[in-house]
């Protein structure tokens, strides 16, 4: 997606999708827009070894985490326009991608209603590749003809509708729900989910230190606390969790 005005003054704003974590998975398209910055905004859960190909920009961190305190998302938006509007190349990194729960379209609308150009670099949405580390597809056309990606945490505690995300028989994958995962299994087993509904829980996905847990939903919470997994995370919940048991067993008894 691009949005370009003709005005020489103006610098211009990528928001690039930094991918799950391991740096490989970047695209070509972004390292090369982060070769050309003049200055870096970057979010928290972006690896920093992709840093590297933009050795030679101004970096502020801009970051978010939940539990903690946060740079102001308007403060943010207003930071993009006044540095493009000085006539430099902005790079705003963020992980996975920009438009999955990455607030890029409410940065993307204040940049148009600036009048400042843009283009939008989409990256490898976690809740896409981090299940396909452990071999989970997410969706498969016997198990799961469809994903579905909910966040865990919302801005003023809206649930989602779990009673129709468990008849929608589509794979979960849940965003930023680590730490209301007990609440989370206890809705889908009261919206109807079966107990031994396979699911699993990722942290820190692509990356050296990736851990997981793989079970049922019945038991989810209580593993996640018995491994202390910790956030960045994903929960996947769904039968193609399955193909991750079938996959560890395979690596373990080959090594």
């Amino acid at each position: 997606m691009k949005r370009v005005t003709n005005s020489p003054a103006l610098g211009i704003v990528y928001l690039i999708g930094a991918g799950p974590g391991d740096p490989e998975l970047l695209t070509l398209k972004a390292v090369r827009a982060l070769q050309s910055a003049d200055v870096v905004l970057l979010d928290e859960l972006v690896d920093r070894r992709v840093l590297q190909f933009a050795s030679h920009a101004r970096l502020i961190k801009v970051g978010k985490r939940g539990g903690c305190r946060s740079t102001p998302q308007a403060f943010i938006e207003r930071l993009l326009v006044r540095l493009a509007r000085q006539g430099q190349v902005v790079a705003r990194l963020k992980g996975g991608d920009p438009f999955v729960f990455g607030r890029g379209g409410e940065e993307t609308l204040a940049l148009a209603r600036a009048g400042v150009p843009f283009e939008v670099i989409p990256g490898i949405t976690a809740g896409i590749a981090v299940p396909a580390t452990l071999g989970i597809p997410v969706t498969h056309r016997e198990m799961a003809r469809g994903v579905t990606f909910v966040t865990g945490h919302t801005r003023n505690g809206d649930e989602p509708n779990w009673k129709a995300l468990t008849e929608s028989g589509t794979t979960l994958v849940i965003y930023m729900g680590m730490q209301r995962a007990g609440a989370i299994s206890h809705a889908l087993l009261a919206a109807g989910m079966p107990a031994d509904t396979p699911a699993a829980a990722i942290a820190h996905g692509t990356r050296p230190g990736q851990r997981e847990v793989v079970t049922s939903l019945a038991a989810l919470a209580g593993e996640i606390a018995q491994a202390d997994l910790d956030s960045p995370a994903l929960i996947v919940i769904g039968k193609v969790v399955g193909f991750a048991g079938e996959q560890l067993h395979a690596c373990r008894s080959a090594a």
